[in-house]
């Protein structure tokens, strides 16, 4: 399917754009980034203690999904302003701080959470990182990326109003992150597509840059600043969510 190159199987740290770049660079260990959404607001469940469940967007069957795992089923954040109903928990990483009451959630969206729910049973360890938690990913990948292990960090990116990829810059400041934490920490064999996205973290002045990105534009003009402050907070975040079966749990517990 894919032409020879394009896995970066000759290096041990790969990174590629979402969906079909997280199957074309395959490896041990598999970082989902979305830095805007999925990840961080999985980021944030994580430390009140819930169990997140990945799912694919605007499937029929994400209820059926969440019945069967005695989960809450989350919708996304403007659906969730249009309903204007609190008790609706949505793909918003600062509501989902004041959560209470759950235990389980499953979490889809249309990028980081489809790409890591496609990742399940695959062989690989899906990691979900973005820019709060980015040097905790980093802390407990490092030593199984210097015992041999492969590891391919994924950029999730948006969508065009046509359903094509958006590369965010958001999303490969965050795969960065992850990636120079691994290098400050001796890690080596970086394909040059993973060293531009530790490069362009280095280089990125954050939180101010973040705030002026057309993604994080969009989500202010909508009423959900709070969305972005909470995502340009930097390695502020010590949990590390694992997928372990169907589930997203802290790597920690």
């Amino acid at each position: 399917m894919f032409k020879p190159g394009h896995d970066q199987s000759r290096h041990r740290v790969r990174c590629e754009w979402g969906p079909v770049g997280a199957t074309a660079i395959a490896a041990r260990l598999a970082v989902v980034v979305d830095v805007l959404s999925f990840t961080t607001t999985l980021s944030v469940a994580i430390e009140r203690g819930i169990e997140v469940f990945p799912f694919e967007w605007k499937d029929s069957r994400a209820a059926e999904h969440a019945l069967r795992h005695r989960a809450t089923l989350a919708v996304g954040r403007f659906e969730a302003l249009s309903r204007r109903d609190a008790r609706h928990i949505s793909l918003s990483p600062a509501s989902m701080a004041s959560v209470e009451g759950v235990e389980r959630l499953v979490l889809p969206s249309p990028n980081g959470s489809s790409i890591a729910f496609g990742l399940a049973g695959t062989g690989a360890t899906v990691v979900g990182a973005c820019l709060r938690n980015a040097d905790a990913v980093a802390h407990w990948l490092a030593p199984q990326v210097l015992g041999g292990a492969s590891c391919a960090v994924v950029p999730a990116g948006e969508r065009w109003p046509d359903g094509t990829l958006r590369p965010a810059v958001e999303d490969l400041w965050g795969a960065g992150a992850v990636l120079a934490g691994l290098v400050d920490r001796g890690v080596s064999g970086l394909s040059p597509e993973a060293h531009v996205a530790e490069q362009a973290f280095r280089a990125a002045h954050l939180p101010d840059d973040l705030v002026g990105l057309a993604s994080a534009l969009e989500l202010i003009e909508a009423g959900f600043g709070d969305d972005v402050a909470v995502a340009a907070d930097v390695s502020v975040s010590a949990v590390v969510p694992v997928l372990r079966g169907e589930s997203f749990v802290d790597a920690r517990s």
